[in-house]
């Protein structure tokens, strides 16, 4: 078998995969927000009482657990992957040749090579994200939903003896409810695909900060100032941080408004997030933040610039600058 047919069965493999991944991964995101629309009465899907209730949620906290081991395992298999390319990437000649020109035309005599090697770096950011959905997941909603569970179970034992304590038991089990529900949906945000469906970007923020209003609670603000027409890898950039952002302060900031801000000044184009949240340390946060740090390399891979306002109980504000590469 060719270099090259190995190749192309190697991609059917790695397809394969990646779909069977995402339907188990659909499926357990599916199962969750029953249990959560069902536990905060949203929704009547079916009946959880009692040791059904925390079989239900044993099995759900069972596969994440097993979801996650393999993504970590992936990771390491990604780990060594990527350190095979980069030692193969090396050792390529640094100076590229040309084989034949034909009408003018010059042909590379690596461009099937770099193809292949175009399709590898992708696959690997696709897995690396996915790896980082599966850590997330695990360590948020999974947690949560063990509390809920071992809540459940206190529940079952004092119902009958402390009528009282067994409510604010309850009332526990509710507010951990809404807190996966949050998490959650601060997850599905980086589901969302990233082109914006012929929209230009202040078009896509504007429907994305509409379909959030309608599901949370916290007041959300956009506004756009000024022209600007921004080159498409620059849209797409600015629309994954402003979910970054906006998911960031969904999960941790117990913020009650945030600001969004798109203005256009000339060449350069500014965009503001602002929360009146919990706030945090702003130097702590951004080397131990996967988030924070997607943002930072966005933003300089743009040529902008990023600075970051935080402080505990004051809030946050996230101001970025980039300039306005239009195109011709």
């Amino acid at each position: 078998m060719s270099e090259k047919k190995q190749d192309d069965a190697a991609k059917s493999r790695n397809r394969k995969s990646q779909i069977a991944e995402t339907v188990i991964w659909l499926l357990i995101v599916f199962g969750l927000l029953l249990i959560v629309l069902q536990g905060i009465g949203y929704l009547e899907v079916f009946a959880l009482q009692g040791r059904a209730a925390i079989v239900a949620l044993a099995v759900i906290a069972a596969a994440l657990a097993a979801a996650a081991l393999n993504s970590y395992w992936q990771g390491i298999r990604l780990k060594e992957a990527l350190q095979r390319l980069a030692d193969r990437q090396r050792r390529r000649p640094t100076n590229v040749t040309f084989d034949r020109v034909e009408d003018g035309e010059r042909v590379s005599g690596s461009d099937e090579e770099d193809e292949v090697w175009e399709e590898k770096v992708k696959f690997s950011a696709v897995i690396e994200e996915r790896q980082r959905l599966a850590r997330e997941l695990h360590d948020a909603v999974s947690q949560q939903l063990f509390a809920i569970s071992m809540t459940a179970t206190a529940v079952g034992r004092t119902i009958e003896k402390d009528w009282e304590r067994a409510k604010r038991q309850v009332e526990l089990i509710e507010e951990m409810a809404a807190v996966a529900q949050s998490e959650m949906r601060a997850l599905l945000l980086h589901l969302r695909p990233v082109h914006l469906d012929g929209k230009n970007l202040g078009e896509a923020l504007q429907v994305l900060v509409g379909e959030l209003q309608q599901k949370t609670a916290m007041a959300i603000n956009f506004v756009v100032e000024g022209e600007m027409t921004l080159d498409t890898q620059s849209e797409d950039h600015l629309f994954r941080i402003a979910q970054e952002a906006i998911s960031n302060t969904l999960r941790h900031s117990k913020a009650q408004a945030m600001t969004i801000r798109l203005a256009g000044f000339g060449r350069q184009v500014r965009l503001t997030f602002i929360d009146d949240g919990v706030g945090f340390e702003v130097e702590e946060r951004k080397h131990s933040s996967y988030g924070l740090l997607t943002m930072e390399e966005r933003v300089h891979e743009m040529g902008g610039s990023l600075e970051i306002e935080s402080s505990l109980g004051g809030g946050t504000t996230i101001d970025i600058w980039i300039p306005a590469r239009t195109v011709e």
